[in-house]
């Protein structure tokens, strides 16, 4: 696998290109781009897709935290909790998530913090494709606390305003393993915010958790399935959550469920023109978590700071971590030297 840079590649600025000279806040980044698309990869921070700009409008579909892009290795936390390792380096945008997703966990002796491992791990990588008509660049990583490999490639076509994401999950232990695997997509500013809409297939429905003692009051009824985009609130009142509410609205979490084999949803943004199509195989991930931050937390991490929405494929859920989504029955299951697969495209558009 290729981690350094290619000198003797030819050089180009027109069709489909790949660079990987570059560096981001001193983390390796290796960038594709078409006619119409450039997309920007922290190889050294788990494949963090942290730039995807829709180039006919200049316009980016990531949305970045206040705090921005930070390398992990530069420096060591204060208080290195499970949770705050992952947070306090998060930069928005879309990151890898595996084996575990949501908050700490222990399963099969492995204690996880949140969201896995690959999130912050630096990957390999090497150009396997780079021809002005097409360009593919393969990603690979093994975990450390359980026998997975990982491998992505990335492709983007001339003529065609898509990325497409082919990846594989192999379990190389000699016993059956369990897992979450998710796709961390957030929307925000300068894309989405309040009237921005979703649509999904028909028959998706939108199940909330069971409300506990530290549950604060949320957008929806807790505990219940609400038929998309109808749901209710905890006074009865109708919530429509396919329309991005007003700022100040109650932060909450949904989990979509009811996709078929071809799993998609688009986000439009009537203020900028533009909408966003994703498709993925519902079958490996049958799960859409809908992440909902509108500026309601004024403590840790988001100060009130931040509008902005996760529309994330997954395997697994809730956001309790991989023991309870193993003892639900929704993680994943793989055998020795079983191989899982996924494919997934995206695609801007203009409304």
């Amino acid at each position: 696998m290729n981690t350094g840079i290619s000198a003797y590649r030819k050089q180009r600025n027109y069709g489909c290109r790949v660079h990987d000279q570059y560096t981001y806040m001193g983390m390796r980044t290796v960038v594709l781009e078409n006619e119409t698309l450039r997309v920007s990869i922290l190889v050294d921070k788990g494949t963090d897709v942290y730039e995807f700009l829709y180039k006919p409008l200049d316009l980016d579909y990531m949305w970045i935290t206040e705090r921005g892009v930070h390398p992990p290795h530069r420096y060591l936390p204060t208080s290195p909790d499970p949770i705050s390792t992952f947070i306090d380096y998060y930069e928005g945008g879309w990151q890898e998530v595996f084996p575990n997703g949501g908050p700490t966990s222990s399963h099969q002796g492995a204690v996880y913090g949140q969201h896995g491992e690959v999130a912050h791990m630096p990957w390999d990588y090497a150009i396997e494709e780079d021809t002005p008509e097409r360009v593919a660049v393969r990603f690979e990583v093994r975990t450390k606390k359980a026998p997975y490999s990982l491998r992505k490639r990335m492709i983007l076509e001339s003529g065609r305003t898509a990325l497409i994401v082919e990846e594989e999950v192999v379990n190389e232990g000699a016993s059956e393993l369990r897992y979450m695997w998710g796709q961390h997509l957030a929307y925000g500013k300068p894309f989405a915010g309040p009237g921005s809409r979703i649509r999904l297939p028909a028959g998706v429905e939108a199940e909330t958790e069971r409300p506990d003692a530290d549950s604060g009051p949320g957008r929806v009824k807790r505990g219940v399935r609400h038929v998309w985009p109808n749901a209710v609130d905890e006074a009865g009142r109708a919530v429509d959550l396919s329309v991005l509410p007003p700022v100040g609205t109650a932060s909450d979490i949904v989990y979509l469920t009811g996709f078929g084999k071809e799993a998609w949803y688009e986000i439009e943004s009537p203020d900028r023109g533009a909408g966003l199509r994703v498709e993925w195989d519902g079958e490996a991930m049958p799960y859409l978590w809908f992440w909902q931050e509108f500026g309601a937390t004024t403590g840790y991490p988001w100060y009130g700071r931040h509008y902005n929405i996760g529309l994330e494929p997954f395997c697994g859920y809730p956001t309790r971590g991989l023991e309870e989504a193993a003892r639900n029955g929704s993680a994943g299951r793989i055998g020795p030297g079983e191989t899982r697969s996924l494919r997934m495209e995206l695609k801007p558009y203009r409304v």
